[in-house]
Parts: structure tokens; sequence; C-alpha cells
């Protein structure tokens, strides 16, 4: 298998998908599901390739969700080989889109492949849903299909997002949810004057200085059990003519918070506007929320991920919701539970872009381990041979 899902990997990353053009990926996967039996359909939304395809008509729906599409290379001389010209140094494979995420995408198919060859008669229904959308603006993307999907009463039960997860070593981390975004772009008005008669204008900057202080300051919650607590951040200012004998007439500025489950979108706005108009000022705000927070409780998938993870790896994986975004926020309207997982992520982005090229049949393993523990009928007593083979390791470790 290992050969198999490497070989995939490399014939991915060989495909210049430069956000948002897919350049022939999704084709290379249809082509192999298509000969498992999969109901294949291709969703395109403005230059967007979309894949959604699906195996089964039964409940529960296991579904495998990423994208073809990279973020730029960055100068091509700095690499140390063409990052679309797959490359194994060191026992490493090398090139854009790597790790982040067509690694994940072969490990997929490869492992769907082996587990059907195994459990052709699984229960439920296998799915995938695949973008060229996820680096950009991601708005003809998955959110896309899903909004089709949901018009349609077409849910899923469980969804694996193939993002990098992992820190250390793979088998490290799961992300069992990711925090919300919120964006502000607020306008501050003053009245523009000469510097030296300060009396005749008002300076934006000074009157917005303490609004500023006090939102910096604000303990907009406490976070819970799987967040840390809601932070807010100014990412640009900007006022003035360039001039220094001008008082200026507006000040820009943008900000953004990362929250979690224990704020909602409404709740930090109307403090924002609270802390605001408490200091008088002129002002016009413009929200965009760019993702809702989404967490799922350690239930079905959870647990068939970490024991699968475990099997595989004999690490014990920590749950996580660090990190920005990710297209998990809008499978999260019609999914239930969703999970993310995929190869480390320290070159994620990065020049030399990388993964480790052991962790492809693991990686892979992994995802047949856990299609295996959510879609194989199973008396209690006679779970698979690897899961038994984990829970008596575990055993050994803490009670032995």
């Amino acid at each position: 298998m290992s050969n198999d899902t490497l070989a995939l990997a490399q014939a991915l990353i060989a495909r210049k998908s430069l956000t948002p053009s897919d350049d022939g990926c999704q084709d290379i996967l249809i082509n192999r599901l298509e000969k498992l039996g999969f109901h294949i359909e291709t969703m395109r939304f403005g230059q967007v390739d979309n894949l959604w395809a699906r195996r089964g008509n039964s409940s529960p729906v296991l579904c495998f969700a990423g994208h073809t599409d990279v973020v730029p290379t960055g100068p091509l001389e700095e690499w140390d080989s063409d990052p679309f010209t797959p490359a194994i140094r060191d026992n490493r494979l090398y090139g854009r889109g790597a790790a982040d995420m067509k690694s994940s995408l072969a490990a997929f198919i490869t492992s769907i492949e082996a587990f059907l060859q195994q459990h052709a008669n699984h229960d439920g229904s296998i799915a995938l849903l695949i973008t060229s959308d996820e680096e950009g603006v991601a708005i003809d993307g998955t959110v896309k299909v899903v909004e089709t999907l949901k018009a349609r009463e077409e849910l899923i039960d469980y969804c694996i997002v193939g993002e990098p997860t992992c820190t250390d070593k793979l088998g490290d981390t799961i992300k069992n949810g990711r925090r919300g975004s919120l964006s502000g772009n607020l306008t501050v008005m003053g009245i523009q004057g000469h510097i030296a008669y300060p009396h005749l204008a008002k300076n934006p900057i000074h009157l917005v200085a303490p609004a500023i202080a006090e939102l910096a300051q604000t303990e907009w919650d406490q976070g819970n059990e799987y967040f840390p607590p809601t932070t807010w951040h100014i990412s640009n200012i900007h006022a003035g003519t360039g001039a220094t004998n001008v008082i200026p007439g507006t000040l820009n500025l943008l900000f953004n918070f990362r929250f979690s489950t224990a704020s909602t979108v409404e709740s930090l706005k109307t403090k924002v506007h609270q802390i605001l108009d408490k200091h008088g000022l002129n002002y016009e705000l413009q929200w965009e929320l760019s993702g809702k927070p989404f967490l799922t409780e350690k239930a079905e998938l959870a647990n068939a991920m970490h024991a699968a993870i475990a099997s595989v790896t004999t690490l014990e994986p920590q749950f996580s919701t660090s990190g920005g975004t990710s297209d998990g926020r809008f499978i999260a309207d019609i999914c239930k539970q969703v999970i993310e997982f995929g190869p480390c992520n320290a070159t994620i982005h990065k020049l030399n872009e990388h993964v480790n090229v052991d962790d492809l049949d693991k990686l892979s393993r992994i995802y047949q381990l856990t299609m295996e523990n959510l879609l194989v009928s199973k008396d209690p007593k006679s779970h698979t041979s690897e899961a038994n083979g984990f829970w008596d390791r575990l055993r050994k470790t803490f009670f032995d």
C-alpha cells in the first residue's frame, strides 16, 4: 500500500493546482473512484471545480473531505527542487501540497480501496467532498457543495477532513473543532485641520485610543474545556495624509476575533458597539464572518479515529482546536461530527514543503481502520485484531 499511496501523492503533486485551479487532480481521483462503484457528481461554481462522490445509499454516511488546490510556491530559486516535480530525499517527499494536502487525498483513495477489498458489503455509505477553493477565497468551493447537499436534504453523519494536524509525529494531534473568525472594518470620523489649530479639528486617533485600550483589555469569555479564551486583535490601522502638520479627518482600523463556542457572533458584536458608543465615537463598522466555531464531542467518530491512530502509531493522540479556519466550518452545517486529521504541518505553505514517506502508509491505514470501526458491524466481544491489540497495549501501559 505504501508504494501505491506514494505514487498517487506524487501524481497529484505534479499537477500545478494553484488555487483555484484543480489542474486535473480531481480527474485522477475520479478514475480510481469510478472503479470502486462510486456515483460521481462534478459541481463547478464560478472558476472552482468541486467533486461529490458517494458509494451507497444508506446511513451512516462517512465522508472524506479535502482540497486539491495549493498556495503559491514563493521564489522558485529558493526551493531545493521544482515544487511541482515530486522528489524524494532522505525519506521525505518534497513538493508543493505534499503536506497540505495531497498526501491526505492519496491516503483517502488507497484506504478506501483497501477497505472495500475486505468489506465490500459494509454498513452505510462512503463519500468524498473535494474542492479546489480552500486556499483561496473559499466562496465557490465546499460552502457551495454543502448548500447543494443541504437543499436536497442529503446529510453527513461523520466527516474526516484531511488537513495536516500533527505537530511532531504523525498521530500526535486530532483536531475536533476550530475557532470562529469574525472581522471588523472600523472607520472613526473626526475633523481634519491644521495641527497648529487643534481647537478647530477633531483628531480621530486621539478619540479612538481609549476605546482601543478597552477593547484590547476586555475579557470576551473564559473559553471552555476545548477552546482557549476568545481573542481580539488589530491587524491594520491607518490615518493621516502623510503630512506632519495635518490632523487626519478619519481613521480606519481592521480587527479580528478568533472566538470559541463560549461566545456568539451577536454577543461579540454587541459588546464592541457598547464600548465604541460609551466613548462617544462617530463611527461606521462593517462586519465579516468568515466562519463560526465548531466542535465535535468525543463521540463515535472521535473515538474511532483515536483508536485507529493509537493502533497504527502506538501514540496517544491529543485533541485540539488550535489553528486557523478550515472547510470543516462549512461541513459542520450538515454534519454533527467533524474531525480533522492528516500529516505533520511543520512545513505547510513553506519553501521545500514535505512529508515523511513512511507516514503515507500509516495515514492510509489509520483512515482504513477508522472506516472499519464505523462501518463494519461487530460483536462487542470480537473487535478487529488490531483494535484488540491496541486496547491490550493500553491496559499494559497504564494498569500493569
